[in-house]
């Protein structure tokens, strides 16, 4: 064991600045637990924005990355490999589509989820060269390389990084009125988080997303939905489209997609779309690999069986039942949905931030956002029991 802050000291003096953490130092971690440098142990209410969907080293996930590692982890895309193929074949059935393009991070695969509209909306919708078009939402998170905060709402994550890329316009999220209005015979895509997780868990209005749909279908426009946080059943679905009954033309996948355990992302879409790229027009040297492919399918095979949707499902209306006894008086609204829920504080409250740093004293780890807001994302393997210790500790956290 080792003292916490011997890390954080390194990290300071010789990381970039990017982030704030909680001063926390985790070491090892199973299920819902992790466990700190100097032994402590936590209860995980943030499963790394999602990407811990199914818990710390979930042995099904662990053992089909260490039968992996004994074969083969990279070739490369100048070469096929046998657990590619499966891999795509797998996450096309599980999302109703036919064909998926691999990529690593998240944010690569809202920039292949860009790319591909821009150039289905020259070569399939007639779009004059250069001038399409896509519609994003106000207070929209779906990564961080130049294009993408080139449409964030987010000063933090724009201030000083421009130029920035033209050809798209912000309309608000859940107004589909604005959104209407914003089409233009230019426009190729509306990119849409079905839940605007980094917002704060933030729903749209009943409904919306199925007129969202209808609308795109009426005007010749791709829906790309980033179910990057909301997808592989953090909602109490396997996408979080499903609660509106839509299907989107175009699903950007990631974190959960990697089970926690290798960087994976992609982009699932029908032929009709998908087949706009030909060799050397888009891709990755570990996009698809073996490691990450082996780990891809056994999270499918898990998605597959039903089981962790409804698990929470159930789970997720025993959270929100929790937190509704919280003190009215320090809680301005609360938003659940699945496994999933944004407690935004009143102005009496204390900070999102001392809440946070309060829970991890006591043992219990999230995460704010926007200042206001602690966001809770547990993995799908915690139980009844640790949700009502987590939400009393964050009741007394916002004493």
């Amino acid at each position: 064991m080792s003292d916490p802050k011997k890390f954080i000291q390194l990290e300071d003096e010789h990381g970039a600045h990017n982030y704030h953490p909680l001063p926390v130092v985790l070491s090892s971690g199973e299920g819902a637990m992790v466990v700190d440098s100097a032994g402590r142990k936590y209860l995980d209410l943030l499963s790394a924005y999602s990407a811990m969907n199914f818990g710390h080293r979930h042995p099904r996930l662990i053992d089909a990355a260490n039968q992996q590692l004994g074969k083969l982890t990279l070739t490369s895309r100048a070469f096929h490999n046998d657990q590619l193929g499966p891999f795509c074949a797998e996450l096309a059935e599980l999302a109703g589509m036919d064909a998926v393009l691999p990529m690593n991070t998240g944010a690569e695969a809202v920039e292949t989820g860009i790319k591909t509209a821009r150039k289905w909306g020259y070569e399939r919708k007639g779009v004059p060269a250069d001038q399409a078009r896509i519609i994003a939402f106000d207070g929209n998170f779906h990564g961080r390389t130049t294009t993408i905060v080139s449409f964030s709402t987010d000063e933090t994550a724009r201030t000083n990084f421009g130029p920035f890329t033209p050809g798209f316009d912000l309309v608000p999220y859940g107004d589909l009125a604005a959104t209407a209005a914003a089409i233009t015979p230019d426009t190729v895509a509306v990119l849409v988080e079905p839940i605007q997780g980094e917002a704060g868990v933030v729903i749209p209005p009943k409904g919306w997303l199925a007129a969202l749909r209808e609308l795109c279908t009426e005007n010749n426009v791709l829906l790309i939905a980033d179910e990057i946080q909301s997808g592989l059943g953090r909602t109490g679905y396997t996408f979080a489209c499903e609660h509106d009954g839509v299907r989107p033309d175009i699903y950007l996948l990631g974190k959960a997609l990697g089970g926690g355990v290798v960087p994976l992302s992609a982009m699932v879409a029908n032929r009709d779309v998908m087949d706009v790229y030909g060799p050397g027009q888009h891709g990755s040297t570990f996009g698809g690999n073996p490691l990450a492919s082996a780990v891809g399918r056994e999270v499918v095979a898990m998605m597959a069986e039903g089981t962790w949707q409804q698990r929470s499902r159930e789970l997720g209306e025993h959270l929100a039942g929790a937190l509704s006894k919280l003190d009215s008086s320090k809680v301005k609204e609360l938003r659940v949905r699945g496994l999933w829920a944004g407690v935004e504080l009143s102005a009496n409250a204390p900070s999102a931030r001392t809440v946070c740093e309060r829970m991890a004293d006591a043992g219990v780890l999230c995460k704010e956002t926007h200042e206001t807001t602690v966001r809770l994302a547990p993995p799908l393997v915690i139980t009844e029991e640790q949700l009502d210790h987590a939400v009393a500790v964050l009741a007394k956290a916002m004493e």
